[in-house]
């Protein structure tokens, strides 16, 4: 018995296309860097702001394009911030 063949519409040819441009890996800015990871503290702000939310919520690493070993990292350093008061909980709105 022979298998039929199935029509495949252009559309669905163009949409998987267009799908597959989209999904380049990210890549995790701290691998690699060595710079950028000795930076990695809990007392550098500006750098943890970056992965943070408008509302201070952590970024999730499919967002950032982070490892899960740098993004369990950070997470530490950011909730260290916090404590530390040098972070906000959350955002104040008044």
């Amino acid at each position: 018995m022979a298998k039929a063949k199935l029509k495949v519409s252009s559309r669905l040819l163009k949409k998987k296309a267009r799908k597959s441009s989209f999904l380049n890996k990210k890549q995790c800015r701290f691998c690699g860097n060595a710079e950028l990871e000795a930076g990695l503290d809990y007392k550098n702000v500006s750098l943890l702001r970056n992965f943070l939310t408008e509302r201070y919520k952590i970024l999730p690493s499919r967002v950032s394009g982070n490892c899960s070993f740098h993004q369990r990292v950070l997470a530490k350093h950011i909730k260290l911030s916090r404590s530390m008061a040098l972070l906000p909980f959350c955002a104040i709105h008044g």
